[in-house]
């Protein structure tokens, strides 16, 4: 089979030749049709994520597709069942041995594309806003980094959760994405003073932020009393550094989300979770926004496109049929 892997840290992934994989106990293969890409991937292929595989490896956070093997001891899945898979790297080849414990069952209604640019993004925002800072209605959102993949995902569940979002984003073009979410108000992070645009509409009672440095700055001060913070990445370069003081004259809260370590610390709420979030796919509710869709052997493109912001909501891999 072929596959794009890391054979060198910041260097370009490389078209290989692999075997096929077996389905060890406990672990489906799976035919891969798409692979959504995350900046997490880009960490990865750098050496800077929070997790180094050994070289060579195959990236892809997330696949979906059509399981052709069952390992020992996996009793919820069969051959020929359409899954997604969170499975942290194999994503970016055309078959994948994963643990049948990060599959999630696919409905008809969902496309392969729309299942690779699903489980990260939205399971990132859904547990965030809802099990970590606990969003109630009418409170106050602030997104920054609306425009990305799980930013988008988060202007959408806060409307859906009965929030008045703030998305902030860079330039007009990805703004009216903001707005076609759903978003209330709008910020170009590129022309506006952060700050003192959202303590114009009243000020954040939550804040979610991918970017950090400065951004993650100017929306803490620019927070309620009371307010939650949720830092969920660093896409800036730029890891801000918290006063304390200001914690405590707030009376603020911060609350970091990182998925992969969420889903060994708490299972049964990403399972509930993703069942939600596919309920409410089926209902009509949500609907991912999908800017790229590129074959496997221009992985690469895709990477660089996440690279450089330049992609709106996800960037998928299109691998097989």
């Amino acid at each position: 089979m072929q596959a794009m892997q890391v054979t060198e840290h910041n260097s370009p992934l490389t078209l290989r030749e692999l075997e096929m994989p077996i389905a060890a106990a406990g672990q489906v293969v799976v035919h891969v049709a798409t692979c959504g890409l995350n900046f997490g991937d880009t960490l990865l292929v750098k050496g800077s994520y929070q997790e180094k595989p050994a070289l060579p490896f195959t990236p892809g956070m997330e696949l979906a597709g059509t399981i052709t093997a069952v390992g020992d001891g996996v009793e919820a899945f069969a051959v020929g069942q359409r899954v997604a898979a969170y499975c942290g790297v194999g994503g970016l080849a055309e078959y994948a041995g994963v643990s049948a414990d990060v599959c999630v069952p696919l409905p008809d209604e969902m496309s392969f594309t729309d299942a690779a640019a699903f489980l990260i993004t939205y399971g990132t925002s859904h547990i965030a806003l809802g099990a970590r800072a606990a969003l109630q209605p009418a409170e106050r959102l602030l997104v920054l980094g609306a425009s990305g993949g799980v930013g988008l995902t988060a202007v959408e569940l806060g409307k859906l959760m009965g929030a008045e979002v703030i998305a902030c984003a860079r330039g007009a073009d990805k703004l009216a994405i903001c707005a076609q979410k759903g978003a209330d108000h709008l910020i170009d992070s590129d022309s506006d003073d952060i700050r003192e645009s959202v303590k114009a509409l009243g000020g954040a009672d939550v804040v979610y932020d991918p970017i950090g440095g400065a951004q993650f700055k100017a929306a803490m001060r620019a927070s309620n009393q009371g307010a939650r913070l949720l830092p969920l990445g660093f896409a800036s370069g730029e890891v801000p550094q918290i006063p304390a003081n200001i914690l405590l004259v707030k009376n603020m809260t911060v609350l970091g989300l990182y998925l992969g370590g969420f889903a060994k610390l708490s299972p049964r709420a990403m399972t509930e979770s993703f069942a939600t979030l596919i309920d409410w796919y089926v209902a009509g509710k949500l609907k991912p926004h999908v800017s790229h869709v590129l074959p496997l052997a221009e992985a690469n493109a895709g990477l660089d496109l996440l690279r450089a912001r330049s992609a709106t909501g996800k960037v998928v891999i299109e691998i097989s049929q």
